[in-house]
């Protein structure tokens, strides 16, 4: 008798919750789909004017901070990490150690869906490197290079 292997392909945000420490108003991911392990996934970012960054950034014009999307594909590798079960159980601290490569391409408004593709570039015990692009309705408008360590294990 052949046993059925689960494999995760969606993490909702309690699933996230479970795996990042981040909450409101940090918590940038609402939702993790197309999980293939900790080789890729894509997090789900609904932008919405009613968030605390756009009372500052800007007021008269609200833009996404891009520093808040590279955030964004660091929490997502993060999950990945935690959620792909090559590392034993959670609970474990992803800490973002470096970004490199960072490109901004085009702004994000109140109203767009961010999509953060993220792509494992190799591992090294408990360090991971990921190559992240940021796209909204399938258009380019971040990348970046991000690194994690994994404490705890």
């Amino acid at each position: 008798m052949t046993e059925a292997v689960t494999k995760l392909e969606a993490a909702d945000i309690s699933a996230i919750m479970k795996s990042l420490p981040h909450r409101y108003p940090f918590l940038l991911v609402d939702r993790v789909i197309n999980i293939r392990g900790a080789e890729f996934g894509i997090g789900i970012k609904n932008v919405t004017f009613n968030e605390p960054q756009f009372m500052g950034h800007f007021p008269e014009m609200p833009v996404f901070p891009g520093v808040l999307m590279i955030e964004g594909m660091a929490q997502t590798a993060g999950v990945l990490c935690v959620l792909s079960g090559e590392i034993g159980r959670p609970p474990y601290t992803v800490f973002f150690t470096t970004i490199d490569k960072v490109k901004f391409r085009k702004p994000v408004t109140p109203g767009d869906t961010i999509e953060y593709h993220m792509t494992k570039l190799s591992r090294r015990r408990n360090m991971w490197w990921f190559r992240g692009e940021a796209k909204v309705a399938g258009q380019l408008v971040a990348e970046a290079e991000v690194s994690a360590v994994l404490s705890g294990v």
